[in-house]
């Protein structure tokens, strides 16, 4: 890299003066630009608090909480949460992202105790404590332990003993809502038990969790065997693996049933598209990935549309059924509220 620099410079002080060009004070080459400041780590005067950093040409490198951390100059400029960048009421920034120069670079940085500084060229100070840069860091999300889930089969979920909520429990306590919740984001389904069996208290319940989202269906659907309706689940037929809504711009998953008919990609796609069917196909029907359950009044059971597949065999006698589709985005916020990282 030396080499290179020197060689460069040697270039272009033999073609200044091949050229017979005096070098005034105004035209001498700009050494500074050539040659880079030496960069070197700064350390915290106490040794219990264990950081370092670094400033880099393009970026700033920081060493805090065993974790090494690296920071664009305009992520931290952007990310300012002084009065004038940031509404800390709204929790909304004021500043204008498109108005940071892209090569933006703080004119000084210090750290004071556990907070670090950036001073930047036009006066503007940014002032960032060590813990939030480690919790807001590209490092330190990685690092972030979310609410596991697994791969599961019939075996593994019937071994586990998964327990059931209450009704009672879940809506009138934040332990019972939160117990289904860690079982709903661990398995992808989780049932609710004692449920009083009317479309009115399995509303209530879906609402204690989640906005119900409207569909042609209309909020709650509610339904026994009627061809007329057009549809194979108002039938007595058995459906096969499936998620609902495949036909949303905004689908919960996937669905043979409503697939529509493959016209916008060419023949040898067609039979890749087959081919990968087949193979899936084979993976979902095989016993040991099926779940048997027997509903009954007062039973209710969520699933996850983008983890569980669902059916029903074939069935006689009389049946209802009520139902309705919750939002993903409220769902995980419910569970956030309560301490879950979902």
């Amino acid at each position: 890299m030396w080499c290179c620099r020197l060689s460069h410079l040697h270039g272009r002080l033999q073609n200044l003066l091949s050229r017979g060009v005096t070098c005034s004070a105004f035209q001498q080459p700009n050494f500074k630009s050539l040659f880079p400041l030496a960069i070197r780590w700064h350390h915290t005067a106490s040794k219990s608090l264990n950081c370092a950093w670094q400033q880099h040409e393009d970026h700033f490198e920081l060493q805090y909480a065993n974790t090494v951390m690296r920071f664009d100059y305009v992520w931290l400029r952007d990310h300012c949460r002084s009065a004038s960048c940031y509404n800390s009421k709204t929790h909304q920034r004021s500043l204008d992202t498109a108005s940071v120069d892209l090569c933006i670079k703080p004119k000084t940085i210090r750290l004071d105790e556990t907070t670090l500084f950036f001073t930047w060229p036009d006066g503007h100070v940014t002032k960032y404590d060590l813990d939030w840069l480690v919790k807001n860091s590209y490092e330190g999300q990685k690092q972030k332990v979310i609410q596991p889930r697994i791969l599961w089969n019939a075996e593994i979920y019937q071994q586990a003993q998964v327990p059931s909520v209450d009704f009672q429990s879940f809506l009138e306590t934040n332990d019972g809502l939160k117990n289904f919740l860690q079982t709903f984001l661990l398995y992808g389904i989780a049932f609710v038990e004692n449920v009083p069996p009317t479309q009115e208290h399995t509303e209530k319940l879906a609402e204690r969790i989640s906005l119900i989202r409207e569909t042609i269906y209309g909020r709650m659907w509610y339904f026994t065997s009627d061809f007329s309706r057009g549809d194979t689940a108002y039938t007595k037929l058995a459906l096969d693996r499936h998620t609902d809504t495949a036909y949303f711009q905004e689908p919960c998953g996937y669905n043979n049933y409503d697939r529509a008919v493959i016209n916008t990609v060419p023949y040898d796609v067609v039979h890749r598209w087959y081919t990968a069917h087949r193979t899936l196909t084979v993976e979902l029907r095989r016993p040991e990935n099926e779940f048997w359950v027997k509903l009954k009044p007062g039973r209710v059971l969520f699933i996850d549309n983008w983890r569980v597949l669902h059916g029903r065999e074939s069935f006689t006698g009389y049946r209802q059924l009520c139902g309705c589709y919750l939002t993903r985005d409220d769902v995980l916020n419910t569970a956030r509220l309560l301490g879950l990282q979902a």
